[in-house]
């Protein structure tokens, strides 16, 4: 188990990295007729796997409304035979193989869309279909992670494994605003996690790290008027001076080795050419590996808005949107999942790239202090797009890399 506190992560974690028990390596996990027949297995329920994304992804599942895809995801759980299948309340699904430790390996896929998908679900003619060696419909891509991560867990009770530690299954919602289901699987695992593994797709890039990413909507409040008596202050005037100013910010170039970024991509007040706006909003994305250059940067962001208003009178409100955490593990580069999750990669085809930031469901466990990674790789193609689409061949990699990992990782034998 890996888990401190933030005030010790530095100090201290590069010991419980080096005694943590020895997986079961890739080469004897490879040696073992049943690992072979699980992998053998995996690819030829390459069908069930279509049939099972095309149920799965076309339910539609945008944030916060993922309750009908965690169901059935949670009876497919049921069907494989695993264990302690439950729906909590974010929701988030659960299911695992017991184990002998008491410690838990858990693997994480993601539930919800965005929202535009779920757009694009409901002007659909019809569900996903398979064409080929795709499953095309809006709905698929994200949902690839879930249908591989159940294909491997099948795989591994149709074997009889007896794992080490507990291999928990569990497909999390709301990772599009702000990781709400990561969250309270974290709180559920941190104390017996000897790691998590986020579900991203086949592994061609391994992340071991995670990017800061604070997403902030900031709204302006003013006088509203008509054009030919409203006059000054105008919130689109308070708007555009707070963004000059907030773009003019020095700590992206300061720390550009730290991927320390500032945008804002979204401007919106009003609706007709002739009214001056009451309100209004921009966005603003904030980022960096260390969390003192995004706490630095909103520090300067709140003083700018503070000085725009004194000066017309405009008044702004910081709503935080979606924050995902930054952390570091000193010493997760070299633990044994990263390079045992590297080695399954590489044997899988991939040469893939080892990333300190990444940024997804992994950042929670991370800026906890639990070693987690994330394994990805694009799924298929036009995500968030109405002809989006997986690869079904993506799918059994997917799979094939987690069943993998449960059987060295997880000391499944």
């Amino acid at each position: 188990m890996i888990r401190l506190p933030s005030a010790w992560l530095l100090l201290a974690i590069v010991l419980p990295l080096s005694l943590q028990a020895q997986p079961r390596s890739l080469q004897e996990a490879l040696a073992d007729p049943a690992v072979q027949q699980g992998l053998e297995q995996i690819e030829q329920t390459a069908g069930l796997s279509a049939q099972q994304l095309v149920q799965i992804g076309g339910i539609i599942s945008p944030s916060g409304q993922e309750h009908e895809r965690a169901a059935a995801v949670a009876e497919l759980m049921r069907e494989i035979g695993l264990s302690d299948v439950t729906v909590l309340d974010a929701p988030n699904v659960t299911g695992r193989i017991p184990g002998r430790s008491g410690q838990a390996l858990v693997f994480v896929s993601t539930l919800d869309d965005l929202a535009t998908v779920a757009e694009h679900q409901r002007a659909a003619d019809g569900p996903p279909v398979i064409d080929g060696d795709r499953v095309v419909g809006p709905g698929t891509n994200t949902s690839l992670t879930t249908i591989a991560m159940l294909s491997a867990a099948r795989a591994l009770l149709e074997q009889g494994v007896t794992p080490e530690h507990d291999l928990v299954f569990a497909s999390v919602a709301q990772e599009e605003t702000g990781l709400v289901g990561m969250k309270a699987l974290y709180e559920a695992y941190r104390d017996q996690a000897e790691g998590f593994v986020d579900i991203l797709g086949e592994g061609n890039s391994i992340s071991y790290g995670a990017l800061g990413i604070h997403w902030w909507r900031v709204h302006a409040e003013g006088p509203a008027g008509h054009t030919l008596n409203g006059g000054l202050p105008n919130i689109n005037q308070g708007i555009g001076r707070a963004v000059d100013r907030i773009l003019q910010i020095r700590d992206p170039q300061l720390y550009d080795d730290r991927r320390t970024r500032l945008n804002v991509a979204m401007l919106n007040s009003g609706a007709v050419f002739n009214h001056k706006p009451e309100t209004g909003w921009f966005s603003l994305d904030i980022r960096s590996l260390d969390p003192e250059h995004i706490n630095s940067m909103e520090a300067q962001v709140r003083q700018i808005l503070s000085d725009v208003t004194n000066e017309l009178g405009i008044e702004f409100r910081m709503e935080p949107f979606s924050m995902m955490p930054p952390g570091q593990i000193e010493g997760a580069r070299d633990s044994d999942l990263v390079q045992t999750s590297l080695a399954i990669s590489e044997y899988l085809g991939s040469t893939p790239n080892l990333s300190d930031a990444g940024s997804a469901n992994l950042n929670v466990a991370i800026a906890g202090g639990t070693l987690a990674i994330g394994i990805a790789s694009e799924r298929g193609g036009q995500r968030g797009f109405a002809d989006e689409w997986a690869s079904i061949d993506v799918v059994q990699r997917t799979a094939k890399n987690i069943f993998l990992t449960a059987v060295t990782v997880g000391g499944a034998r």
